[in-house]
């Protein structure tokens, strides 16, 4: 099997909701970056998809960055106004993944708002199953990003593809294969869970990886413990945070992964506002380095 740097390409999220995506893109990619994911939150409104398609396909131009994907952020399993456009944002980008060359579209699951989650499965059950069966119909598969909004198993109001248990619960409601994760260490070590044997047991459903991580700050939980006013996890850029990526990306390339991490900006809480890009390309050469440098190296003949 042949195999490839860029089996693993580098990149970053952009918003497509504000005034010039396309010209955001036109200027961040000669740092560097290798793919791009567009994201909405909660609502498309009234973008015209095939028109911000070549925009972002004039701004990628001869660079050979991609789009890996692309996103919205919602509740589409409840039955407020916004909640039901960010199903139709689902359905939207799922029919129209192609014109930006991917076939990943990802988010959240949603959930039935302050319950716990197993009573989200049988609404879960309604709305994944149809847009899974829209995705296998277009070639798309979709991914659920792993953060918990700051829900719980008992009650939250975003998303219930948060920890395996409940990955265990959505993928037997629904079986598909175009169900997936769009996976993170940040969220798993918000819980204390470590990310790495997760790995190796869910790779198989990582279809997309955002680069975020966190630091864990042990001494707040010794003192204070996780339910206190002491915040006792920071969300991180890659390279400040706890994570081990050299080997987040190793264990992805055993496991078989092939695709992007898009890393997940506006998080953190020194190299944000006037530092966002500055620790973006720090980001984005750390995770090369761990990838195994910057650029291909073939063996000689």
């Amino acid at each position: 099997m042949t195999r490839s740097l860029l089996d693993i390409r580098i990149g970053t999220m952009v918003k497509a909701g504000i005034a010039d995506p396309a010209g955001y893109v036109r200027q961040i990619l000669p740092h560097g970056f290798e793919s791009i994911q567009p994201f909405f939150w909660q609502r498309l409104g009234n973008v015209d998809l095939d028109r911000l398609a070549g925009q972002i396909r004039d701004a990628i131009g001869d660079t050979g960055a991609v789009v890996s994907s692309l996103a919205i952020f919602g509740n589409p399993l409840e039955a407020t106004d916004i909640d039901r456009e960010t199903l139709q944002g689902w359905e939207r980008l799922i029919d129209n993944a192609h014109l930006f060359g991917t076939n990943i579209v990802s988010g959240f699951t949603g959930r039935i708002r302050g319950k716990p989650i197993e009573e989200s499965l049988p609404r879960f059950r309604q709305v994944w199953g149809e847009l899974a069966r829209r995705a296998e119909d277009k070639g798309v598969r979709i991914a659920f990003e792993n953060c918990a909004m700051h829900g719980n198993w008992e009650a939250g109001d975003w998303n219930i593809a948060h920890m395996p248990d409940a990955w265990e619960l959505m993928f037997d409601a629904v079986p598909s294969g175009a169900l997936g994760l769009e996976w993170e260490p940040c969220h798993q070590l918000v819980y204390l869970i470590d990310p790495i044997p997760q790995i190796r047991k869910w790779g198989s459903k990582i279809f997309h990886v955002h680069g975020k991580d966190a630091t864990v700050r042990w001494d707040v939980i010794r003192e204070h413990g996780i339910f206190g006013r002491h915040p006792f996890v920071q969300m991180r850029t890659p390279g400040f945070g706890d994570s081990d990526w050299a080997r987040v990306i190793s264990e992805l390339r055993l496991a078989g992964f092939t695709g992007a991490i898009d890393i997940e900006g506006w998080h953190d809480p020194v190299y944000r506002d006037d530092l966002e890009l500055t620790g973006q390309v720090r980001a984005l050469n750390y995770l090369k380095d761990c990838r195994g440098g910057p650029r291909f190296v073939a063996n000689p003949a």
